[in-house]
């Protein structure tokens, strides 16, 4: 299997699958695609657009993309879900029946919700920015609120799992809000100890720790997924 990903310190969609296949131990090949693919004056200049070169794999022109043989899988829940049939014996989802409607509940709430702490603290694994998330939670109330939600949610799932993870073992809900603990690090946001130390977990846990291991070897810059800063330091 083939995973189609972009930058590893801005792309949190991409984070997702890829961290929970090297988490779980699912094989697959790394095919990374830069945002500034064809952009003037980039490293990645020349021939055509990002989302040109990914809609020749995927007629949605987003990643993540998983290719597995001739069959494109687009979305990463539905690649998450395709990942649970493909490896029952994984640990995708839990395997208990109400633990597995748990997760997937709140794997849909980060996919369709979140969107203003999504929107005023994108993911940039590289930066530390604390400033800039002191100035959100004062000026932006809907970031207050979104993440005093999923620190209720995190706690809730580990009060009933007893943890280390989200589930009890290292899953597809962890990998799901795994960029949002790069977020929690990169604007130091605020939590109550037991979420700080789940997230503190999930970023040593060995998907996002190689992920991020990773992001900080790229050196691209992204103006569109930058909006506090002008260059990387």
């Amino acid at each position: 299997m083939e995973l189609v990903i972009a930058n590893k310190n801005y792309s949190s969609w991409s984070m997702r699958p890829w961290t929970a296949m090297r988490g779980l131990g699912i094989p697959f090949e790394e095919r990374r695609l830069s945002f500034n693919l064809g952009a003037p004056g980039s490293d990645a200049a020349g021939g055509g657009s990002f989302r040109d070169a990914v809609r020749a794999i995927s007629p949605a022109g987003r990643v993540p993309v998983l290719v597995d043989g001739d069959l494109v899988v687009w979305d990463s829940l539905a690649i998450a879900e395709y990942l649970h049939e493909r490896f029952p014996a994984a640990g995708v989802w839990p395997a208990d029946r109400a633990a597995r409607a748990r997760a997937r509940s709140i794997c849909a709430e980060m996919h369709s919700g979140f969107n203003d702490l999504r929107r005023h603290c994108p993911m940039n694994i590289e930066a530390r920015l604390p400033e800039i998330g002191a100035k959100v939670l004062r000026t932006e109330p809907a970031v207050a609120k979104d993440l005093a939600r999923i620190d209720a949610l995190w706690s809730d799932a580990l009060r009933a799992s007893r943890g280390p993870f989200l589930f009890g073992p290292f899953g597809a809900a962890d990998a799901y809000y795994a960029p949002v603990a790069t977020r929690i690090r990169t604007y130091a946001l605020p939590l109550s100890p037991t979420s700080a130390a789940y997230a503190d977990r999930l970023l040593a846990a060995p998907g996002p720790a190689a992920w991020i291991a990773d992001a900080l070897t790229e050196s691209e810059f992204v103006p569109d997924d930058e909006p506090y800063r002008t260059a990387r330091p």
